[in-house]
């Protein structure tokens, strides 16, 4: 009688990549435009290399392009936009937990940096069929890494060619992106509140406040709006 066969990671992590595959040819698509917009505003193929290696977050490069002023670059206030957008990864990663626990923390934290949304979702859902391992992530994470580098960085000499991005509607580009994610996360009419009260948040502190400081308001008063219907909702249940 044969032994059972080892686990076999390089298999799982060309099974990630086989799997992902189609997912990454819409993050090509997703990150030309972004590379395309990132020329306009200004960005060098260098700052382009490193936004997209170093930072590797569609939705937060997007938002910090929009707030893109070379010469009095607003570094704070990018950096808080782009930490409350990224605040739905920490929960991804929390519940990868049981998936890379038993990793050395530095490599805990190094598979860690390929967690964003399509891998996620793709891994969440091999861990409910029970097959999905840290080498099937990692393929996943590897290509969608290497699809958002490689698109981004087409896009950005593309942007030289293109004198007019109005002409192609890629000026919409950002407005579009925000609400697929918006209606992506639509879960029910209990997030129509929170909703609405960040885009009045936003459009009024646009009014008062100079800058891109409308985005950071928005994001964090809908964010308490959110909380407190969640809390108002538990307590509820709880009596």
């Amino acid at each position: 009688m044969h032994a059972p066969a080892p686990y076999d990671a390089r298999a799982q992590f060309w099974l990630g990549i086989r799997l992902f595959f189609p997912v990454a040819i819409s993050i090509a698509a997703y990150g030309v435009v972004w590379g395309v917009l990132a020329g306009q505003a200004g960005l060098s193929v260098l700052e382009v290399a490193l936004m997209s290696g170093l930072v590797f977050a569609g939705a937060s490069q997007f938002v910090a392009l929009d707030m893109w002023t070379p010469g009095s670059l607003p570094v704070l206030s990018i950096i808080i936009a782009t930490a409350i957008v990224n605040l739905r990864m920490v929960l991804m990663s929390a519940t990868l937990r049981p998936l890379v626990g038993h990793l050395p923390l530095p490599r805990a934290l190094g598979t860690m940096f390929f967690v964003s949304d399509e891998q996620w979702a793709m891994t969440m859902a091999e861990v409910r069929k029970g097959n999905a391992s840290v080498a099937f992530f990692l393929g996943t994470g590897v290509l969608s890494w290497f699809a958002w580098m490689a698109s981004t960085l087409v896009g950005r000499v593309l942007g030289a060619f293109i004198d007019d991005p109005a002409r192609y509607g890629l000026d919409f580009a950002f407005t579009a992106t925000f609400l697929a994610l918006l209606f992506g996360m639509w879960r029910g009419r209990g997030d129509l509140i929170p909703w609405l009260v960040a885009a009045l948040a936003a459009i009024v502190s646009s009014r008062l406040i100079e800058g891109n400081w409308y985005i950071i308001v928005g994001g964090l008063v809908g964010s308490f709006a959110g909380a407190l219907i969640e809390t108002a909702k538990e307590r509820r249940h709880v009596a």
